[in-house]
C-alpha cells in the first residue's frame, strides 16, 4: 500500500482535482497536466449520480461542474444527462482505467463527497489495479470507519475542517468563520488523538489555516501524515514543508519550481 508518511525533508505534489488553476477541474486533462508540471500525487473528488454512477465531481452544484452550462443538481442527473452540460467530466471508472494505463506510480488520493459510496469506490480501485497507490480522504469520520472495514489496507485520511465551501474567504460571515477556525486550530493538536481515533484515519487532511507546525509535529507523534489543502501561495507551502507537511494539495502544480525544496 502507498505510504502517506515522507521521510524528513521530503513531501508529496498534489495536484487537487488535477492542474485545476490550469485546465477545467476533476479532467482527464487537468490530471494529465498536474503530473507533466512535476506532481507526484493526484486528488480528484467523487460523487454519485442517480443511476449509481461514480464521477469526478466536487459538489451536488450542477451550475460549478456544467462551468455555469446548467442549473439543478448533480445527484438528480443520470450519467447521460450529465454528460449533456459536462461532456468531459468523466466518471470514476474512466479517471482510473486513464490513471492505470497513462499515469503510471503517480499516487491517487480519491475525496469522497458522500457517505454510502465506500463500497463502491473501493472496488473501483480494486478493479483497476490501483489500490497499492490510491489512498480516500473524506470528511466523514462514519464513512472512514466502513472504508477500515472494507479494505483495512486502503490508506484513510481524515479531513478537517469541515469548510469546504470557502466561506471562511467571503461574505458577511467570513470574519467569523476564520476567528472559528483559528479557535479550532489552537486545539487541534490536543483533540488530535481522539478525532484519529474516533475516524481509524491513518493521516489528516487539513486546511491551511490549521496546520501549525504543533499540529503536524502532533500528527506525526501519533504516527499519522500531513496533507495540506488547498496551497496555491509557494511561500506558504514552502513554510509548510518547513514545519514538516507530508504532501502540499494545490490548484497550481507550477508553485512547486517556485521555492528551492
Amino acid at each position: 500500500m502507498i505510504q502517506l508518511r515522507r521521510p524528513e525533508g521530503t513531501f508529496a505534489r498534489v495536484g487537487h482535482r488535477g492542474a485545476s488553476a490550469l485546465a477545467p477541474e476533476n479532467t482527464l486533462r487537468a490530471l494529465e497536466l498536474a503530473v507533466e508540471l512535476g506532481c507526484d500525487m493526484l486528488e480528484f473528488d467523487v460523487l454519485e449520480l442517480s443511476d449509481g454512477n461514480l464521477v469526478l465531481a466536487h459538489s451536488n452544484d450542477l451550475r460549478e461542474v456544467s462551468h455555469g452550462a446548467a442549473r439543478g443538481r448533480v445527484r438528480s442527473r443520470d450519467l447521460a444527462g450529465l454528460r449533456r452540460v459536462a461532456p468531459d467530466l468523466p466518471t470514476l471508472d474512466e479517471a482510473l482505467a486513464f490513471c492505470a494505463e497513462k499515469l503510471p506510480g503517480i499516487g491517487l488520493q480519491l475525496d469522497l463527497k458522500r457517505r454510502g459510496i465506500e463500497g463502491a469506490a473501493v472496488e473501483a480501485v480494486r478493479r483497476h489495479g490501483v489500490l497499492d497507490r490510491s489512498w480516500i480522504s473524506t470528511f466523514d469520520a462514519r464513512s472512514l470507519r466502513h472504508l477500515a472495514e472494507l479494505e483495512p489496507g486502503l490508506p484513510r485520511a481524515y479531513t478537517l475542517p469541515r469548510d469546504r465551501f470557502g466561506v471562511a474567504k467571503r461574505g458577511p460571515l467570513a470574519p467569523f468563520v476564520r476567528a472559528a477556525l483559528g479557535s479550532i486550530g489552537a486545539s487541534l493538536p490536543r483533540r488530535l488523538p481522539v478525532l484519529l481515533a474516533r475516524a481509524r484515519a491513518v493521516a489528516v487532511t487539513l486546511h491551511y489555516s490549521i496546520a501549525s507546525r504543533a499540529t503536524i509535529d502532533r500528527a506525526h507523534e501519533l504516527n499519522a501524515a500531513v496533507y495540506v489543502w488547498t496551497v496555491d501561495d509557494p511561500k506558504l507551502a514552502q513554510g509548510l514543508v518547513r514545519d514538516g507537511a507530508d504532501g502540499i494539495i494545490t490548484n497550481d502544480p507550477r508553485i512547486f519550481t517556485m521555492f528551492g525544496t
